[in-house]
């Protein structure tokens, strides 16, 4: 247990890091409180309207798809730390204005599109600075457990959060959760001013002419092994990840859940999201395209079924290993690329990253709020499950002929489904498995 412990949690040793992860921790407590009871606050100011829940979800990640990539580039050219800092103290600013809007009682339903849009900004540039940020915090051996730590944090927060937004608005109103959320967002400016500069391991900076956003776009264009996960995240995070629309919608609309279940089922999603973060957290190695390929596939059929469900628990139970295997697919896409990737170029590659992940957000969450005001949400649900599917299929036939390998099925003496390699001459190497070296 504790060799197990020690491989899980490795990334905890490093100072910088534990602060980092502890900042995270407390902030994204908040932003999901905050998240909860905006959905609900949403909800109750449009007369139960998804389409209201898709306006809101679109406007706080139009931002990220407008200034992900440009703020990739301040990555590569300042200091990481120091925009975090500013970034996270201009949302901290902007949430505590929208937590006084709302608890003052004159919050109107534009006010919270409004806000949603500020702190979309904020979190625009907050992100691929984060994201390439981790790979200062550790040498490159400890990236991929610094990473999953990450994620798992995130899906922690996704499970207190809501739970602790559910009793509180059961108790309270809005205006005490909003409240509560923003103190917790401060935490990150705290954490990053306290690290020790010295033992961070920065990556060269690249002067302004030098670092440029279409140079960053024609190194992934040129590597295969960058342009599967990033493809298929391209459509998985559009179409496939809108559970703060459907979710939200499904429970008070379809099941008739009151303030206190409200958050359950993100609650069921984030527990299996956690278990996800936590199975990739002894990785060591850069994972495989299959690995990417193959829990896409996994997350898409649960994702149909969810559409399904006839009851309130029944949807719970099934969003446990559908969370399990979304948290599974977008770490071992991120490890891909994060251990693919030369540092040089980590800012704008992950910038793109975010962008393909959580700046086509907008585009999907209205195709989702407007699919489930016509033809309802658990139809909006199936119908992304099978949108995602075909394109883990068409990822599947890429790979397979990119690489040249191919599938074979045995029937006996048992049903096998077995991957048959490529010849390769024994001094080549594949350049998709060669690590970059670390900055």
């Amino acid at each position: 247990m504790r060799s197990v412990l020690s491989t899980t949690f490795s990334s905890l040793r490093v100072r910088n890091y534990r602060l980092f992860a502890t900042g995270q921790l407390v902030k994204l407590v908040g932003v999901w409180m905050m998240f909860t009871a905006q959905d609900w606050l949403v909800l109750d100011l449009s007369g139960n309207s998804p389409g209201a829940l898709g306006a809101v979800t679109s406007l706080q990640f139009l931002p990220v798809l407008l200034l992900t990539l440009y703020a990739g580039k301040l990555a590569d050219r300042f200091d990481k730390r120091r925009l975090l800092v500013a970034a996270n103290a201009a949302f901290a600013v902007t949430a505590i204005a929208l937590a006084v809007l709302v608890a003052s009682g004159h919050v109107q339903l534009w006010h919270v599109f409004l806000f949603a849009g500020l702190l979309g900004i904020a979190n625009a540039v907050e992100t691929p600075v984060r994201q390439a940020f981790v790979s200062e915090l550790v040498e490159l051996p400890l990236l991929p457990n610094a990473l999953a730590l990450s994620a798992a944090t995130f899906n922690t927060a996704r499970i207190g959060g809501p739970a602790l937004a559910g009793v509180a608005l059961a108790l309270f109103d809005t205006g005490p959760v909003f409240l509560i959320a923003t103190v917790l967002a401060v935490a990150p400016i705290f954490s990053y001013t306290r690290m020790r500069a010295a033992e961070l391991r920065p990556a060269e900076r690249q002067a302004k002419k030098d670092a440029r956003i279409a140079d960053g776009l024609r190194y992934v264009w040129k590597r295969s092994d960058l342009m599967l996960p990033i493809g298929l995240m391209f459509v998985v995070g559009m179409i496939g990840f809108n559970f703060p629309v459907t979710l939200a919608a499904l429970a008070k609309i379809d099941f008739n859940a009151g303030p206190s279940t409200f958050g359950l089922l993100t609650t069921a999603l984030a527990v299996g999201a956690l278990g996800g973060a936590l199975a990739g957290s002894g990785r060591r190695a850069r994972p495989g395209a299959y690995v990417v390929i193959g829990a896409a596939l996994a997350f898409s059929v649960l994702e149909f079924v969810v559409g399904f469900a006839p009851t309130f628990v029944v949807a719970m139970l099934l969003l446990v290993p559908t969370g399990f295997f979304s948290i599974y697919l977008a770490q071992a896409a991120n490890h891909r690329v994060q251990m693919g990737v030369d540092p040089e170029f980590r800012g704008r590659v992950m910038a793109l990253y975010v962008l393909v992940f959580l700046g086509t957000t907008p585009i999907g969450a209205s195709l989702a709020g407007w699919w489930g005001e016509r033809f309802g949400v658990a139809s909006s649900i199936s119908g992304a499950g099978i949108v995602c599917f075909v394109a883990s299929l068409a990822a599947l036939v890429w790979q397979l002929r990119t690489s040249g390998e191919r599938l074979s099925v045995t029937l006996r003496p048992r049903p096998r489904l077995r991957l048959v390699q490529s010849v390769r001459e024994p001094f080549e190497a594949s350049a998709e498995e060669k690590l970059p070296s670390a900055a």
